[in-house]
């Protein structure tokens, strides 16, 4: 069956909650992908930052075979050890001190929410209300889609969760003006991811740390596209200098296989008591081992700094593409290999282009292109981005 009869028979079944590409994807290996035809394309989406050690990576396909031949779930009624070993890690190589495994961002924004209340329920009765960002993007379920602070993704779900407010990020004035009696907790993005690819100012969130320190107010940052190695460092937040109570975590944690993490430390993490959370699929024996080999990679076999260095080269050659056509590009963004250009032009028709030249990219709003490509991508795959994404730009 060829590509077209593929796709047409995949409308025909699949709900269209998504505006795909005319692509069907069939294989993938390392930093690229093939179609049902065979045609091989240079992946700088992997996923939407989720395929950390790229396709097909050896040691993670050898632990999901590995761990499906033993076992592939048991509920969270016992104890596994891929979990535990990974929880471990977590906590050893971070500021936390309890982990909770679920299965997507918007779980471990959810989860994060939820105890944010049962703390405040506890230790300051009365207190339930949130503050995120505008520009924010939390998830689709509805206390993460009432956090996200875009109303595209909030049209015709009203009534939304109740208690949630939404203030200009990076403006510290507008943040103090908006924390009341009420507030429970703050949710910040240390890099917005689908609102653009805008980073966090260092003086912000320091100071929102002391406004939520000062008012034992919960701080949650929101990782789960920039955390888990993105940006450099495994959570983003290292790069401030700040300590939040609690990050959620997703994407690339399990290097493809889903899985949400939250992260927090003991006084918060101490409000969940057995039955006030849980999640069935959660740190399952398959997600749990695949998690390992991304976490040994990151922090035993030098993939961070890789990530520094290569982040730091596409840094370069997307300012120096920035240098050479600047009536194109208006700004470049981001850290480690999150990064993004803002286009003076709509970005949909240069990434649909893009596509006929065999590269796959994704935009962050209207204007923002994304660069999000596997973390293992090489100084060698940047240039040939570059080099299609530059051929691209000149002859729109």
């Amino acid at each position: 069956m060829d590509m077209n009869e593929m796709m047409r028979r995949g409308m025909d079944s699949i709900m269209n909650t998504y505006a795909r590409f005319p692509l069907a994807l069939e294989k993938g290996e390392g930093c690229y992908v093939y179609d049902m035809d065979g045609k091989k394309y240079l992946d700088f989406v992997a996923g939407i930052a989720v395929n950390s050690l790229g396709h097909g990576h050896e040691k993670l396909v050898s632990a999901i075979a590995g761990q499906a031949g033993k076992m592939i779930h048991v509920s969270n009624l016992y104890w596994t050890a891929p979990q535990i070993c990974l929880a471990e890690k977590l906590v050893k190589n971070s500021v936390f001190d309890k982990a909770f495994f679920c299965n997507s961002g918007a779980e471990a924004i959810e989860g994060s929410l939820k105890m944010a209340r049962k703390y405040a329920a506890k230790n300051h009765p009365g207190r339930f209300e949130i503050v995120s960002m505008r520009g924010s993007f939390h998830g689709r379920t509805f206390a993460a889609i009432t956090a996200t602070g875009q109303e595209k993704y909030q049209k015709g779900l009203a009534p939304l969760l109740p208690g949630i407010h939404h203030v200009e990020f990076n403006n510290i004035a507008a943040l103090k003006a908006a924390v009341n009696e009420k507030t429970c907790a703050v949710l910040i993005e240390p890099i917005q991811g689908e609102g653009g690819i805008h980073p966090a100012e260092a003086d912000y969130l320091r100071q929102a740390r002391e406004l939520c320190a000062d008012n034992d107010i919960m701080l949650i940052f929101d990782e789960v596209q920039c955390g888990a190695g993105r940006a450099g460092t495994f959570f983003a937040f290292e790069q401030y200098g700040v300590e939040p109570d609690a990050a959620a975590l997703a994407k690339g944690i399990a290097g493809g296989v889903p899985m949400g993490v939250i992260m927090a430390k003991d006084r918060l993490a101490d409000a969940f008591a057995p039955g006030d959370h849980a999640s069935t699929f959660g740190g399952n024996p398959l997600a749990a081992a695949a998690a390992n080999v991304v976490v040994d990679e990151l922090y035993s076999n030098g993939l961070l700094g890789h990530v520094k260095t290569v982040g730091a080269y596409l840094k370069g050659k997307l300012e120096s593409l920035r240098a050479q056509m600047p009536e194109i590009i208006k700004d470049v963004r981001g850290t480690g290999l999150i990064q993004g250009i803002e286009l003076s032009c709509p970005a949909a028709p240069v990434i649909n282009k893009c596509i006929e030249n065999h590269l796959l990219l994704v935009n962050a709003g209207a204007n923002v292109i994304r660069f999000v490509p596997p973390l293992i991508v090489s100084e060698a795959e940047i240039d040939e981005m570059i080099k299609i994404l530059q051929g691209t730009l000149e002859s729109r």
